[in-house]
């Protein structure tokens, strides 16, 4: 029995307009362009990186800036043994929870390592810098074993 033919079309999904990243996320890639961390202080006394427009739990405006670390524990992560095209390097790596020191709240960012046995929660990680920073979460390249 033959097979039904599939149709099929490329397509690239993509935005067709610009959004302004507003006083909150555009403090904090101003702040990684010069290569330094910042979140920001909930109701509570938590301090959220990166930093939130509104608070979470009363959704009040947010924006008491603290800096924060460019070290921290890894919290979890998940090993990726085979990184696709669009992922930040070409060779394995862990996508992990990074709680910075001075903060309440991990991000997400990578974590180069030589292997899956060398990541663990709790290890302690550092921020390494893109050579030309721009204001990107891109600019902390990827968090290194320390």
């Amino acid at each position: 029995m033959s097979q039904p033919e599939t149709l099929n079309q490329a397509f690239e999904l993509g935005f067709t307009y610009t959004r302004s990243t507003g006083p909150v996320v555009g403090r904090f890639l101003t702040e990684l362009k010069k290569r330094k961390i910042v979140g920001i202080k909930a109701s509570d006394g938590r301090v959220i990186v990166p930093p939130m427009e509104y608070d979470p739990d009363t959704a009040e405006e947010l924006s008491d800036f603290v800096d924060v670390g460019q070290e921290g524990d890894i919290v979890s992560f998940a090993w990726v043994k085979h990184p696709r095209e669009a992922h930040p390097m070409d060779r394995p790596f862990a996508w992990a929870m990074i709680k910075l020191d001075g903060a309440d709240v991990p991000m997400v960012h990578c974590v180069a390592a030589d292997s899956e046995d060398t990541v663990a929660t709790g290890s302690r990680v550092r921020a390494v810098w893109a050579d030309e920073t721009k204001g990107f979460i891109t600019d902390i390249r990827c968090f290194e074993l320390i």
